[in-house]
């Protein structure tokens, strides 16, 4: 470690024409001598939600046959393998908003949507009078948001609109977007790499894009108009910090790089049956990884805490094939499987395809030094989907997991069921006390889960 007289500011910013690059967690950035609690201390702790559209046919093969720490991993699952040890599976878990009633019996994907991290039963409506409920990321937002320069990130792989109607004549709103700061407050996905990456790096003392983009696209790229701070910043540095650096801008050229390639493609006729709109990667992987290395470097920079994550879109409204996997029906037409085996087949190869990204994304996580350990160490991932068989639209039993260190407050490779008609928002309630934001009740909690 390099000792200093003083220690790097851990919220250190390099500037350029119309640039920010904020700096991960360097070794100068601890006080000299510090101990391994003060170096642990000096790690954030982070949240992050990953939803999967449409349930998770079939369960039998997501959920493990036993319980405890000596269950066998399930063919779904069997690809976080590597982070069993960071990893709990959770059963019996229901979301009873959901639920159709006799007077809200339509709408059943939009409820699913709305519901999945409020736990409050949205209004049944097809117009602006929108109503749901402060969702569990918000408030890990209004806490840590404090310290961060974006109290949140939400992120899509989907174009979605706050406006109009969709499922039935119900409010597009409520299958846009999982994230609401407040009962009447949605708030956009962004399915736009550019959009994101520009979030992230665009100078935050200068708001007007007509000005600043120009002056980026003049230096070429992020690290062109901030080359100059970075060369004369990385001479102050020790040799474990220069290699941390310099494998951290290597990770957002190659971000800005693959945005690019997607930019000049965009422009292109390319005859695939899912192509997505605007400038985004046509691949649905490279589309996903990019997204998800975005989302590495906003945790990585501490910009934010807090990043909810939609994999596609639920219910039968702008939803996608996958031809990567050789499937041209849409995913939502697939939920509704009629107990055809060809059918559940096809269902089985996408959610493997989903767990595949998710996969990457949980290997980047713990491959980014962090304070004591690693990004995953200190973080903890939600991942699931607010359907299990979508065929009926079961509400109940399901299939979610957590995967992360939690800075050590979790322990893993545990496989939970909990008691008949436990409410989701327990578990929630459960992932806010472990990352410090205290409340005895959110949405239809009964208690709090034990985990």
């Amino acid at each position: 470690m390099m000792i200093f007289k003083k220690a790097i500011p851990r919220r250190m910013f390099l500037r350029g024409l119309g640039a920010s690059v904020a700096l991960p967690l360097l070794d100068g950035m601890i006080p000299a001598f510090a101990t391994s609690a003060d170096t642990a201390a000096k790690a954030p702790i982070r949240l992050g939600t990953v939803y999967v559209p449409n349930g998770m046919w079939p369960m039998d093969k997501w959920t493990p046959k036993t319980e405890g720490a000596n269950f066998e991993l399930t063919p779904t699952l069997e690809q976080l393998k590597p982070f069993r040890d960071q990893l709990l599976v959770l059963s019996g878990l229901n979301h009873p908003e959901a639920v159709p009633s006799p007077d809200y019996a339509s709408g059943d994907h939009s409820r699913t949507f709305a519901t999945f991290l409020t736990n409050v039963r949205p209004k049944h409506t097809g117009g602006k009078d929108f109503r749901a409920g402060v969702s569990m990321d918000q408030y890990a937002a209004k806490q840590f948001g404090k310290e961060t320069q974006l109290a949140s990130l939400e992120v899509s792989l989907f174009v979605g609109d706050l406006v109009g109607t969709c499922e039935v004549g119900e409010t597009c709103t409520y299958v846009s977007t999982l994230s609401w700061s407040s009962p009447t407050t949605p708030l956009p996905m962004e399915n736009n790499p550019r959009a994101v990456f520009e979030r992230l790096f665009g100078d935050s003392d200068s708001t007007d894009k007509a000005k600043r983009l120009p002056l980026i696209k003049e230096n070429r790229s992020i690290l062109d108009s901030v080359a100059q701070a970075v060369a004369g910043f990385a001479k102050e540095l020790g040799v474990n910090d220069q290699a941390k650096l310099t494998e951290y801008l290597d990770s957002i050229r190659d971000v800005e790089r693959r945005i690019e390639i997607a930019e000049k493609q965009a422009d292109q006729e390319i005859p695939t049956l899912d192509k997505p709109s605007g400038a985004v990667p046509a691949s649905y992987e490279d589309y996903a990884k990019l997204m998800i290395d975005l989302q590495v470097l906003a945790y990585q920079t501490d910009l934010t805490r807090v990043i909810t994550f939609v994999m596609g879109r639920e219910g039968p409204f702008g939803g996608r094939a996958y031809p990567e996997l050789g499937i041209s029906d849409l995913h939502h037409t697939l939920s509704h499987h009629q107990n055809n085996p060809e059918v559940i087949d096809k269902l089985y190869q996408i959610n493997l395809y989903h767990m595949k990204m998710f996969a990457y994304y949980m290997q980047k996580m713990s491959s980014v030094p962090d304070g004591d350990g690693s990004l995953l160490d200190h973080s903890i991932f939600l991942y699931g989907s607010g359907l299990s068989n979508g065929n009926i639209h079961n509400h109940f039993d399901l299939p979610l997991a957590l995967v992360g260190g939690a800075r050590g407050q979790i322990k893993g490779s545990r496989h939970i069921r909990y008691p008949k008609d436990t409410p989701a928002a327990n578990l929630q309630l459960a992932v806010l006390d472990k990352l410090g934001v205290h409340m005895d009740t959110f949405g239809n909690s009964t208690g709090k889960a034990e985990l």
